[in-house]
């Protein structure tokens, strides 16, 4: 059976290797064995890659964070799903390879008519965005949620999830040509992330209050943000796409206005018990058409390394496993 498996920490194109293993033993009671069929490359999964995430597995391991899959066998006790089904593994299952045993606790058959690559997306992306909206500021319908790097996956998940909860979107991108996509998408607010943006937004929502900010840029933009903020307002930290670890700027605001400021980890034991029905509610958004996220590339799992170098470069991409076959 095919697998990636990385060997040490730091460049992925050298550290990761493609091997051959061991088929997974029998699912055992409250298991089920299912064949990997698409499996992302994600941000996180370079941050693993580099040693530079919570998730620190002793190597050699395997890798891969998110997959969709189909159930092949099911063990004794198993009542939830059934050979045949549709699923996603949980977190950190260590995807990447052709076929898995997994516990069956939480699983439930994803829809048969909803395209499969959107599927592969759903374990990290949709829960994150969601968590982000309700867990830090009690959010009223109404209220506006500001938030850069809105044309990324988690961007998209917070424009779906929150216009399904009443609030509204103001979203900060890096280019140009991004923004009539994200307004496609549902963004209410769609600017371009540049100095004069604060300004832009405060004279476009009037007396709305801009209770919540998510950054997944972190430096100069995380400071734009701030700024953007109403009094008593919270800034959600969740990534650091610019690789930049300081937040240079006028942080005055934080005092002026009250502002409180939070990072946010999906994998915390107080999260965990409300991500299936978050996954629930992420699948009907993407059954009716109400998030997709544009998949750049797809490549088999033996040109894992063409596909991190495109991920690197930008754009969704996934791997086709293939593991049912």
């Amino acid at each position: 059976m095919k697998a990636i498996q990385i060997t040490a920490y730091g460049d992925p194109l050298e550290g990761l290797e493609l091997v051959d293993i061991a088929e997974p033993p029998p699912p055992e009671k409250g298991e089920v064995l299912i064949g990997v069929e698409f499996a992302p490359v994600n941000h996180n999964d370079l941050l693993l890659f580099g040693g530079n995430f919570p998730v620190h597995p002793p190597l050699p391991s395997l890798v891969g964070n998110e997959a969709v899959g189909i159930v092949l066998q099911v063990g004794a006790g198993v009542e939830n799903i059934k050979v045949g089904d549709r699923v996603t593994p949980p977190l950190y299952s260590f995807t990447w390879r052709e076929r898995m045993v997994i516990p069956a606790e939480d699983l439930f058959a994803l829809p048969t008519e909803v395209d499969l690559q959107q599927l592969a997306m759903l374990r990290i992306n949709p829960p994150t965005a969601a968590l982000l909206l309700s867990e830090f500021v009690d959010m009223k319908p109404g209220d506006w949620v500001v938030q850069n790097c809105a044309n990324s996956a988690v961007g998209r998940a917070v424009i779906a999830i929150a216009k399904g909860r009443g609030l509204r979107t103001v979203n900060l991108v890096r280019r140009q040509e991004q923004v009539a996509e994200v307004e496609v998408a549902g963004g209410d607010i769609v600017l371009v992330d540049e100095n004069d943006a604060t300004e832009r937004v405060q004279a476009m929502i009037g007396d709305g209050a801009v209770r919540l900010a998510l950054c997944g840029i972190s430096g100069t933009a995380t400071a734009r943000l701030v700024s953007a903020l109403s009094s008593g307002g919270s800034l959600v930290n969740y990534a650091q796409m610019s690789g930049d670890m300081s937040a240079p700027g006028d942080f005055r605001p934080l005092m002026r206005k009250s502002i409180t400021m939070h990072n946010f980890y999906q994998n915390k034991p107080a999260f965990r018990p409300k991500v299936p029905q978050i996954l629930r509610e992420a699948v009907e958004l993407i059954r009716t058409g109400k998030l997709m996220v544009p998949v750049s590339a797809i490549y088999p799992l033996a040109s894992f390394k063409e596909a991190i170098i495109h991920t690197q470069k930008g754009g969704k991409v996934l791997l086709e496993v293939n593991g049912a076959r």
